[in-house]
């Protein structure tokens, strides 16, 4: 890999008609780490994602995916992507867990294809990564929130993709069951060396497991480890926001599955 970054963004620009929404992003995001992405709504968060994810062009400025210029970057399966599902998801869809995540394969193996078994392995050692094996059975809809977006990143996971982007992914996971869900994000990034990139609310609960928080809102307003990022949480992160903010860190039990 010619960079030391998975991702890299220089000078970014982005606006819809008049307003400006993205406006001199710089930043890197070093191979193997957990990024954090914070803002208060409308702070450029999910048009960034789009940027990254290609669903939007730049109008300004230069986007690299593994060292190649977004134009130039075809391997889109060394991404993953985990959206807020648990919202929309219906819960009648017809599909055992094994289905669900077993279609995550459907690019590289073409729709009508049969799988051998070196495919069912990928599929049950995602589902295993994610704490989901017993339920592989179940008929997805039987499943709470937080286990249907396990599920979504098993799914996520099968084809074996070297960044996983996540946005907001604890919509509709039981607040109790929260930090359970985190921990076993950060077991991905830090077993299986997987480059994480979360956008979330709850720096508090995952100030502990992530390696970077950068706090967006128009402008990228800090980037850096969490270890710095504790030390000026109290510098200008109340006008960032709009009130205080606090970095806690929980060391709560990690228990099961949910």
């Amino acid at each position: 890999m010619k960079s030391q970054s998975i991702i890299e963004i220089k000078n970014l620009f982005y606006r819809y008609e008049k307003d400006t929404v993205l406006e001199n992003i710089n930043l890197s995001i070093p191979i193997g780490s957990f990024l954090a992405i914070v803002g208060p709504n409308g702070s450029g968060k999910s048009t960034l994602l789009k940027l990254i994810l290609g669903l939007l062009k730049p109008q300004k400025g230069v986007i690299r995916l593994f060292g190649q210029e977004m134009s130039k970057f075809k391997n889109w399966q060394q991404i993953g992507y985990v959206s807020q599902k648990a919202n929309s998801f219906n819960t009648g869809f017809p599909a055992t867990v094994f289905e669900v995540v077993s279609s995550g394969l459907t690019k590289k193996l073409g729709l009508f294809r049969f799988f051998k078994k070196e495919h069912i392995e990928k599929v049950n050692e995602a589902l295993d990564a994610v704490g989901m094996m017993k339920f592989s059975n179940r008929n997805i809809g039987e499943l709470s929130g937080g286990q249907q977006q396990r599920v979504f990143i098993a799914r996520a996971l099968v084809s074996e993709p070297k960044l996983l982007i996540l946005d907001e992914p604890t919509v509709g996971v039981d607040v109790e069951n929260v930090n359970s869900f985190y921990h076993m994000l950060a077991d991905l990034n830090k077993k299986r060396g997987i480059t994480l990139l979360l956008v979330t609310h709850d720096i508090g609960t995952i100030s502990d497991k992530v390696t970077h928080v950068a706090c967006l809102n128009k402008h990228l307003h800090f980037h850096g480890e969490t270890s710095e990022f504790e030390q000026h949480r109290s510098e200008g992160m109340s006008e960032f926001y709009g009130t205080d903010v606090h970095l806690l860190s929980h060391h709560h039990d990690h228990g099961g599955v949910f």
